[in-house]
């Protein structure tokens, strides 16, 4: 028997409407507890500024309109979406991410955001879905041809075009997250592993080239990720303020509100990359271990969603959202922790940031989306 597709609301016998259970919530129930705790850090590294203080409510509202963005794509049949938008979104968002490097207003170094009024936004983060969608649908559409060069060259290309673009606003992390999602879906539809350390392997061989594409302060921070007190008060000044707090909070935590290095300033973009220092200082090695289990609930239950599509699409439409939400998570905390060199990515439902949670809780409408149009038994 088919789920009523996509809706959440069904027609009820005797008393009009009523909540459709064919939709399933186990994905968003993590989300906003994440959400909540990410309120809670936000309000917490930004009291010590005045200027800033008021973040957590535009946090709040902000996750609101996350909500009405999940909703809207959660009442969309994905397969329409994937015939009708996927590729007039994803060429709309790469020629988008074009005009922002072209005239784009630069902001600490970079061209990230686009100013609407009183809102900025940032494309990258919308460009993550549309290309998944895009990638979605044209693997499905070569499963005859799926492991052959041309179909692995066309996957390449079409999520290396945004990433190139991100790359040059500058924006490595974001960049990578494309990649990463690349690979993942190549390998989910058949394509052997050796094929893809193969290209890897070229990857390599192409470095040079990639460091002289990075911005001087990029290659200085993977300079100091292999030695982070070449430049203590440059480059590795945040990693290693970031790791003092985390070490600081110990089993326990220092208490809410009461983190010397976040209250105190120590640690930069403690809202926003940073973020999991402060929770780390403040609620410890038991608040972090709650954070880390909150989001592999949160990433299993998007992977179930990808188990339970009721078709390659679909699946592949999950796996690659969940491995760039996956991917993201890590990597952000492994800048923190100073496992990765510093690359400027939010923590996912955590950092303050309007565009992360919007396209963040617009991921989620589509896993409840595929979800509700499972076959069900």
């Amino acid at each position: 028997m088919e789920s009523q597709p996509g809706k959440w609301w069904k027609r009820s016998k005797g008393s009009g409407w009523s909540l459709n259970l064919g939709v399933d919530i186990s994905v968003l129930l993590p989300a906003l507890a994440l959400s909540l705790l990410g309120v809670a850090m936000v309000y917490s590294a930004t009291q010590a500024k005045p200027e800033m203080a008021h973040l957590y409510l535009k946090q709040l509202t902000w996750i609101g309109i996350g909500c009405v963005g999940m909703l809207f794509f959660s009442s969309l049949n994905y397969q329409v979406l994937m015939q009708r938008y996927a590729y007039p979104a994803y060429w709309a968002l790469v020629v988008l991410l074009a005009i922002l490097l072209a005239a784009g207003q630069e902001v600490a170094g970079s061209k990230r955001w686009m100013s609407l009024g009183p809102v900025s936004l940032q494309p990258s983060e919308f460009a993550k879905i549309a290309t998944t969608l895009v990638l979605a649908k044209y693997l499905s559409s070569r499963q005859d041809r799926v492991r052959s060069w041309d179909t692995v060259v066309g996957a390449f290309l079409l999520g290396g075009l945004p990433m190139l673009l991100i790359l040059k606003e500058p924006d490595l992390g974001t960049a990578l997250l494309f990649m990463t999602m690349v690979f993942v879906l190549l390998y989910t539809v058949g394509v052997p592993l050796k094929r893809l350390l193969t290209i890897v392997g070229g990857g390599i061989l192409a470095s040079p080239l990639i460091w002289m594409m990075l911005k001087e302060y990029q290659r200085k921070r993977l300079m100091v990720f292999l030695n982070p007190n070449a430049d203590t008060l440059g480059s590795g000044y945040n990693v290693i303020q970031s790791k003092i707090a985390i070490g600081s909070g110990q089993l326990m935590g220092k208490g809410w509100l009461a983190g010397t290095q976040g209250q105190l300033k120590f640690v930069p973009e403690h809202h926003t990359d940073f973020i999991f220092s402060v929770l780390a200082e403040e609620w410890g090695f038991v608040g972090s271990v709650a954070l880390l289990v909150l989001f592999l609930i949160f990433i299993l239950q998007a992977l179930r969603v990808a188990r339970g599509a009721r078709d390659l699409q679909g699946q592949l439409i999950a796996i690659g959202l969940t491995t760039i939400l996956a991917a993201q998570v890590l990597i952000n905390l492994g800048v923190a922790t100073g496992i990765l060199p510093a690359t400027g990515i939010t923590l996912p439902l955590i950092s303050y940031g309007g565009s992360s949670l919007l396209t963040t809780y617009c991921i989620i409408g589509i896993l409840m989306n595929i979800w509700s149009n499972r076959i069900v038994k």
